[in-house]
């Protein structure tokens, strides 16, 4: 029960990555907000956590939109008084297997403003709060992918290496505010994301996207959710920078 008595507003907490998040760091104690645009996955995430013993709620969220940002981060001081931790799951992946010429900028806009331009606003909104709660931690979840190597996507790749960029300088502008940041890098992580992403490359090289998946060895969300759940309690008070999963 490392994170008992903690409020944790997880952006794309429906589905993947977030939503193991969600039920690892509710089993540790914590009281989840899950702010997501996914309201069926993120109510029977809710409803899981509730069946378990825990605390969690669901608030319609589009990282996109400033306002409705603000909104996310005020449900969780209405809800609990307090925030002690932010997770930046929410993300996408379009674009992939295109050339340059082929991609649109609509495309790149799109795959920016959320995995980018929503990590940011979900930032901006939480830290004064959890500066004002007595200080926590921020976990933005980029990728290996553009940081440590290629993505399929060009989008992808730009988005997630901006999360770092982003990171790099945000961590400094925290720690005086007694707020701790780690981007956390996940490798292949069997998500709905990444298993659309496997397909679309089978298909791309023309063989048998289901036999693609199978073959893909991705490894299971819950393993990385368990690292973010100590990520975000005080045991990891001594852990900076970047941390790589399989």
């Amino acid at each position: 029960m490392r994170l008992l008595d903690k409020t944790i507003l997880i952006t794309g907490g429906a589905t993947g990555i977030g939503r193991a998040a969600a039920l690892e760091m509710a089993r540790e104690g914590a009281a989840i907000l899950i702010a997501d645009l996914n309201a069926e996955d993120a109510l029977a995430a809710v409803a899981a956590i509730a069946a378990a013993g825990g605390q969690a709620r669901f608030v319609s969220c589009d990282v996109t939109r400033e306002e409705e940002v603000r909104s996310a981060v005020q449900a969780a001081r209405d809800w609990r008084g307090a925030l002690h931790g932010l997770v930046t799951a929410a993300g996408i992946l379009q674009g992939a297997f295109q050339t340059i010429e082929e991609l649109d900028l609509a495309v790149l806009e799109r795959v920016m403003d959320v995995n980018l331009i929503g990590t940011f606003l979900a930032c901006k909104y939480a830290a004064p709060l959890l500066a004002g709660s007595g200080g926590g931690v921020i976990l933005c979840i980029a990728s290996g992918a553009g940081i440590r190597g290629p993505s399929s996507s060009l989008a992808y790749g730009a988005s997630k290496a901006g999360v770092q960029g982003l990171c790099y300088t945000l961590e400094r502008q925290l720690a005086p505010r007694g707020i701790r940041l780690n981007v956390v890098c996940p490798g292949s992580v069997d998500t709905p994301l990444k298993r659309q992403n496997v397909r679309d490359g089978a298909v791309a090289r023309g063989e048998d996207p289901e036999t693609a998946v199978t073959s893909a060895r991705l490894v299971n969300p819950a393993g990385v959710a368990k690292i973010l759940a100590f990520l975000a309690s005080s045991d990891a008070d001594y852990l900076l920078g970047t941390v790589f999963t399989r």
